[in-house]
């Protein structure tokens, strides 16, 4: 189906506005639908009015991408329940090192960790122990838990792995993975440095904090996974195997990274249902569903005229400076997922890739709602009886988000 009429036309227009709607708002006014479900049912709402069939909104997901993303969920779900997560940062909590120091290690690690285990299972699982951690050592855990989510967000651009939007990114535009990394990881080492400067200097008179409540510590411990070393040295073996296969052969990322998760899943010890537990369907089913609506908005040729005419303004999405503010500001309003999708088939040239996939994954920063990894790290704290704000997050993920984007832009520009 290469042409729709005027009627389907204003279908697929409405139902791209309402889901877009939802998208920026978080769900849609007097219904109880988040951005999955807002999501699933404009793909619904497109299959149901028959602007295409349900073999042809099948085939306008990206399956690669699926696979790829459901395949490291995988692999993390394993880590989560090997215990791994926790048994690292119980390890950088009683380093015998300052709090300035402490905080470079625990910016390190989680920046290490989410370019490979992708941004959001790391804040996921490290958060809680983070927060029990400098509770013990009577340190104030605000700092900690926004470097945390910080250090994820930054990190996780230094690959195309690391989080949601970059496997997107690399998948759809046939990115290498090597070539990206080399690209990227000048930008991301400067912003994790940045980061450490910022959050040192916010610390530099924080008070020590109340002595914990020992019925607090012992509820985040008690949700805490026993730390097992075979299958932590199993899920480890397939993740860095995975990134060597990524780096030095032109094997498919998403069949590899499927095998990868088939071999994990042979396992005496934990019950597949517990691992598929722990995959995040909904994000899978956003994906599919924003595939759907974008793909459909596609087939009415109103974006190809929509660039032609912002082409006469002005504006003009191939040009360097204008696809980084514009990915900046979309994220930010929609969420980096959403604001890839459009933006993707829009811009043309080699400069697409690294800035979408740099830009989307700082702008992260900025707000709280900018990145699922800070509601993440702000829900985790919450339950450990620690208040993050967005006026607390402003005060560090603003500043964070304007140095790193500055360093980013610089960056590009040099290219």
């Amino acid at each position: 189906m290469n042409e729709l009429s005027s009627l389907q036309d204003g279908v697929v227009l409405a139902v791209f506005a309402v889901v877009y709607l939802g998208m920026v708002l978080g769900s849609l006014p007097w219904l109880h639908l988040d951005r999955t479900g807002v999501a699933l049912l404009g793909a619904i709402a497109i299959v149901g009015a028959g602007v295409m069939t349900p073999e042809q909104a099948a085939q306008s997901i990206h399956l690669p991408t699926i696979l790829l993303l459901f395949s490291f969920m995988v692999i993390s779900a394993q880590m989560r329940l090997g215990g791994f997560y926790s048994a690292v940062t119980r390890r950088i909590a009683v380093l015998p090192v300052g709090p300035a120091a402490l905080m470079g290690v625990v910016i390190g690690v989680a920046a290490g960790l989410s370019a490979v285990f992708s941004n959001d299972i790391v804040c996921l699982a490290v958060a809680p122990v983070l927060a029990e951690a400098c509770l013990r050592r009577r340190l104030d855990p605000v700092p900690f838990l926004l470097g945390l989510a910080c250090a994820s967000n930054i990190g996780s651009a230094a690959t195309l792995i690391g989080n949601p939007q970059n496997m997107l990114i690399g998948e759809v535009l046939k990115l290498p993975f090597a070539g990206y990394m080399a690209d990227a990881v000048v930008p991301v080492l400067a912003g994790l440095l940045a980061l450490w400067a910022l959050l040192a200097w916010q610390m530099r008179r924080t008070p020590p904090v109340a002595e914990p409540d020992p019925a607090q510590l012992a509820a985040i411990a008690s949700e805490v996974p026993p730390f097992d070393r075979w299958q932590t040295a199993k899920g480890l073996l397939v993740a860095l195997a995975l990134v060597g296969v990524f780096l030095c052969t032109d094997w498919p990322r998403d069949v590899a990274a499927l095998v990868g998760a088939g071999v994990l899943l042979l396992s005496q010890r934990f019950h597949s249902s517990k691992v598929m537990g722990l995959i995040d369907w909904e994000l899978l089913i956003l994906f599919m569903g924003l595939f759907v609506v974008n793909h459909a908005l596609a087939l009415t040729g109103l974006t190809q005229q929509l660039v032609a005419w912002l082409t006469t303004q002005g504006i003009d999405l191939a040009q360097p400076a204008t696809l980084f503010f514009t990915t900046l500001g979309l994220s930010n309003l929609v969420s980096n997922v959403p604001a890839v999708m459009v933006l993707m088939p829009l811009a043309k040239g080699d400069h697409v890739g690294l800035t979408l996939a740099l830009v989307s994954t700082l702008a992260g920063n900025l707000l709280i709602v900018g990145s699922i990894a800070n509601i993440i790290v702000v829900d985790a704290a919450r339950r450990c009886g620690v208040v993050i704000d967005w006026r607390r997050h402003a005060r560090t993920g603003g500043p964070v988000a304007v140095v790193t984007l500055g360093i980013a832009a610089g960056w590009l520009a040099a290219q």
